[in-house]
């Protein structure tokens, strides 16, 4: 099991940059992908970016530009800097980590979760 705990959640106006952390810890060796998700109410949980052990990221189309998704794999630790910020990013933010040797979009691709962090962007 991997135990995965975000930080760096907040409020921002519009235009404004925030940077999410998740430090994993526990069987970190099985871990071949990571990525972040996020969830806003009413919709379903998205995939904003994920990134493989030694492979290049991926992004959705509507944060590519914006967000950058980082892997230390010293310190056990993702990140996700998002820069120009929209209302529409606003959301819970999920780190997730899978053993699968590739990055699925879908959810139900990885086994272990984060708690959230929350994100809100005022205009």
């Amino acid at each position: 099991e991997v135990l995965l705990v975000e930080s760096g959640g907040g409020s921002v106006q519009a235009g404004g940059s925030l940077r999410l952390s998740c430090a994993a810890s526990g069987y970190t060796s099985s871990v071949s992908c990571m990525a972040w998700f996020r969830q806003a109410p009413g919709k379903e949980r998205e995939r904003v970016a994920s990134v493989q052990r030694d492979g290049w990221p991926t992004y959705a189309d509507s944060v590519q530009g914006r967000f950058t998704i980082s892997r230390d794999r010293a310190k056990n630790t993702l990140y996700l800097q998002m820069i120009s910020l929209k209302p529409e990013d606003s959301a819970m933010y999920y780190c997730a980590a899978s053993a699968f040797p590739w990055c699925s979009p879908s959810a139900d691709a990885y086994k272990d979760w984060g708690q959230g962090t929350q994100v809100t962007v005022s205009s």
